[in-house]
């Protein structure tokens, strides 16, 4: 799974801020949601694995735009994630956000 995902997120470190296409593999996410953005896959055992990224222009001391991996999840196939689920998710990039020069690593 990590060679997928690191597949997917190099190609859109490597594109344009905003510019990668990614066929279902890299999203923009909607409604509460909107300004996040989700690498999708899918795994053995019939499950989904999803990480949730921001594009991140408010850092300081860069000269680029940060892609920023912020939380992953996993779920059954064919199924949702919960609203909790996605609060977390908004949670989590709120605390990423809130210093400035950002916590890396």
């Amino acid at each position: 799974m990590r060679a997928k995902f690191y597949a997917v997120l190099n190609a859109v470190a490597a594109a344009p801020p905003k510019r990668f296409a990614g066929g279902g593999a890299w999203e923009a996410m909607h409604g509460d949601m909107t300004g996040w953005f989700e690498v999708r896959r899918d795994g053995p055992g019939r499950r989904h694995y999803r990480l949730f990224c921001l594009l991140d222009y408010e850092a300081d001391g860069v000269d680029k735009p940060l892609l920023v991996i912020v939380d992953g999840r996993s779920k059954p196939f064919r199924t949702e994630l919960s609203p909790s689920d996605y609060r977390a998710v908004r949670a989590f990039g709120d605390e990423y956000r809130k210093r400035n020069p950002r916590s890396l690593g």
